[in-house]
């Protein structure tokens, strides 16, 4: 399947473009991932090609079965080898109308409000039946001391909900549950 969302530029704020990821973005990954603040808040470890690889594999077979739908973010004007960040839409039970939302942006592109918006495009997509359902809400899940996700969440619409506690060797720490509804996501500023 080969979805592509786009995301037009604001004033200050570059155009994105979403895309599946492919091979080639190997080098732009293992760069995200050498970034100490996302090896710091990530459940997954990308140091190499190898790694790299398994990772791609995984968002593959995301998008074969469903169960992960991840896009690469894609920054206007530059290479699109180069992906800026990711977000992804994830159903553990394909029968529920139900799902969780991840993403992350690469050092490089902080600070341009990539992430809120791409997060709000990708959101607005799955809740309006572009996973092939109509999800009814998505949920956000962060460690507690990512204050960065947590201005994320609020901006694109995803009320707290709760703490949660540390739950290892997934989530070591405590965290913060954020959901949204149709009725709930708003475009951020």
């Amino acid at each position: 399947m080969t979805i592509t969302l786009e995301v037009g530029a604001a004033p200050g704020r570059p155009a994105l473009h979403l895309r599946p990821w492919r091979d080639a973005d190997t080098e732009a990954l293992i760069d995200a991932y050498g970034d100490a603040r996302m090896r710091m808040f990530s459940r997954h470890a990308i140091a190499d090609e190898r790694t790299a690889r398994t990772w791609l594999d995984i968002q593959r077979e995301g998008w074969a079965t469903g169960a992960r739908l991840s896009f690469a973010v894609l920054i206007d004007g530059e290479s699109e080898d180069a992906p800026a960040g990711y977000v992804a839409v994830k159903r553990s039970d394909l029968s529920r109308t139900t799902g969780e939302v991840g993403y992350w942006v690469a050092a490089r592109a902080r600070g341009q409000s990539i992430a809120p918006r791409a997060l709000h495009t990708v959101s607005a997509w799955a809740l309006s039946g572009g996973t092939g359902t109509a999800l009814t809400r998505l949920d956000l899940i962060h460690a507690i001391d990512n204050d960065p996700s947590c201005r994320v969440a609020v901006k694109t619409g995803y009320r707290y909900r709760r703490d949660l506690p540390p739950d290892p060797p997934e989530f070591t720490t405590a965290g913060h549950l954020h959901i949204v509804t149709p009725e709930s996501l708003t475009l951020p500023d």
